[in-house]
């Protein structure tokens, strides 16, 4: 499937943009520029330089991308640049590392044509072991496994970097991650939101003999799980506080239990700071659970709103 392809079925052939969030990628965004161009010649090609050192900057504009420049550190904070500067039908969002497969991305832009999607999402398939350091497989499925749990199951490669956008889907997002954890916010939105969604597999390749992956396996493993602990807060408080209120009943029934057996058995109560203190818990479990009802409601209120202005967003410019 192709673009062109589906011209005549959108009348008109739809405004694309690459978007490459760049930070000392001077050994391969002139490649991954070059493959864009290739597989999709109609597509604009974004380069934004997030304080390279190597030069990456003057190679994607001598390659022919449109350069421009995101001070504060952090991939989060260059996509909710990218977002708000660019104007588009269709977005491509993928790393400047060389790691995935621009071939793919006439198919991955013809099945949000097609099928009228918002958010496609390019889970990697790995061509050599090495494509993945160690570590960030177990780490991208665990990760992966809470979001599913939590917000369902439609993906699973929530840390791909290689993801295509409808414009509704972008100007709709609110892109409040300043780092790497950026991914997991774009996928939390889509099935927030319950847009027309889907996932394809495409090729990931280990990078090329010294280019250095910026992903800080601990540190940003941390973050995103950080993330996704608050996501589950804001966007599923009744869950997050009724589990928490679960946990807190459970311990003040550990708590008391002895208390219990042994005025069952001997009709004193001697340890009667364990007993308050168990009580104290009860309210505490109680509290946290209404906490989490109010919540709840608010959050429905507010998730209607940002659907609201997810519905009021054109799909394509110069569309009422």
């Amino acid at each position: 499937m192709t673009v062109l392809g589906l011209v005549s079925e959108t009348k008109r052939l739809p405004r694309l943009a690459v978007l490459v969030p760049c930070f000392n990628e001077s050994l391969t965004i002139g490649q991954v520029i070059g493959d864009f161009r290739a597989a999709l010649p109609t597509a604009q090609i974004y380069v934004y330089d997030n304080n390279s050192t190597d030069g990456t900057a003057e190679i994607a504009r001598a390659a022919g991308a449109i350069v421009r420049v995101e001070p504060r550190q952090g991939k989060g904070n260059v996509v909710r640049r990218m977002f708000g500067d660019i104007e588009a039908d269709i977005y491509i969002l993928v790393d400047g590392d060389g790691t995935y497969d621009a071939k793919a991305a006439p198919f991955l832009v013809g099945r949000v044509l097609k099928d009228d999607l918002d958010f496609v999402n390019g889970a990697r398939a790995e061509v050599s072991q090495q494509a993945y350091r160690r570590g960030h497989r177990l780490g991208n499925r665990v990760l992966t496994g809470l979001v599913q749990g939590v917000f369902g199951r439609e993906f699973r490669d929530m840390l791909s970097g290689y993801k295509v956008m409808s414009r509704r889907f972008v100007k709709s997002f609110p892109a409040m991650s300043s780092g790497f954890e950026t991914e997991t916010e774009l996928v939390v939105h889509a099935l927030e939101l319950r847009m027309p969604a889907a996932e394809i597999t495409t090729a990931y390749q280990e990078r090329p003999e010294g280019s250095v992956s910026k992903l800080r396996t601990y540190r940003d493993g941390a973050r995103i799980l950080y993330l996704i602990l608050r996501l589950m807060k804001d966007e599923r408080p009744l869950q997050f506080f009724g589990t928490l209120s679960a946990a807190l009943l459970v311990a003040a029934l550990m708590l008391v239990a002895p208390v219990v057996v042994t005025f069952a058995e001997t009709g004193l109560v001697p340890r009667l700071p364990t007993a308050v203190l168990s009580l104290g818990i009860v309210i505490l479990s109680v509290l946290t659970l209404f906490t989490g009802i109010v919540l709840d409601l608010t959050t429905r209120t507010r998730q209607e709103l940002k659907r609201l202005l997810y519905l009021s967003v054109a799909r394509q410019l110069n569309v009422p």
